[in-house]
């Protein structure tokens, strides 16, 4: 069975939050001992039955990336960029993560959609695909949920409570067709104190004016909130409408 093009979105959002995964997998192994038998540590650090020592909060400084924007980052990040298929088209990943010695994580990831097929969806279900993506690959359940917005563009601000990395203080931002998504990971046993600091940061530079939804053709037998009858595999652009069917 092909896969629906709203499958395929997903996937490209899940691609980009795997990179963040992979970030994290490398800090493990770079935490564990040489020794060959040892096991990697967690990225998030927890000793028991001693007295937590709150370590220094990390400095921020401005990074500017090539992709325009500028965050600030408490030690130049961990860069890594793909390209992932999407039917006919390609969406460009970046995902730029740093860890401080607590354990924390601060990671920013940018995904480019085709215009058409941002323009084939409202915002507000582009960032809710986001945000359901990331809880789904962190296997956690949301706390709380905002919307916010940067520069006038939509945006969606959430906490999400997981089993697997701890807790994870989120904000995705549609900027044109891009998607960006904003993380930091940590200990919820060690309240974070400078995670809406590295939120709040994001600075676009030169950002692309916002995609304009397409209105569907009430004639069709498309949902205008769906993008059914647009396979990416086939033809048929995202915003195009599907041909009518004649009378008999």
């Amino acid at each position: 069975m092909p896969m629906r093009p709203l499958s395929r979105l997903l996937l490209a959002s899940l691609t980009t939050l795997a990179l963040i995964a992979g970030a994290c997998a490398n800090q493990q192994k770079t935490d564990g001992s040489s020794s060959g038998g040892a096991q990697a540590t967690s990225t998030i650090e927890d000793v028991p039955n001693e007295a937590p020592v709150a370590p220094p909060a990390p400095a921020f400084k401005p990074y500017e990336a090539t992709e325009g924007f500028v965050i600030g980052m408490p030690a130049e990040p961990q860069v890594e960029r793909k390209q992932v298929p999407l039917g006919a088209n390609t969406v460009n990943t970046a995902a730029f993560s740093s860890r401080t010695e607590d354990g924390t994580i601060y990671s920013i990831s940018t995904a480019d959609y085709p215009e058409r097929l941002v323009a084939s969806r409202p915002p507000e279900a582009l960032l809710n695909e986001g945000k359901d993506g990331l809880v789904k690959q962190v296997q956690g359940t949301i706390k709380e949920e905002a919307d916010v917005t940067l520069d006038g563009y939509p945006g969606k601000s959430y906490t999400v409570s997981s089993p697997v990395v701890g807790e994870v203080k989120a904000r995705n931002f549609l900027v044109g067709p891009r998607l960006y998504t904003l993380l930091v990971i940590y200990n919820p046993n060690h309240p974070n104190t400078t995670a809406d600091e590295f939120l709040t940061s994001l600075k676009l530079v030169n950002p692309p004016p916002a995609v304009t939804t397409a209105t569907p053709d009430a004639g069709t037998g498309m949902d205008a909130g769906t993008v059914e009858g647009m396979d990416a595999g086939t033809g048929m652009d995202a915003g195009t409408a599907a041909p009518r069917r004649r009378k008999k």
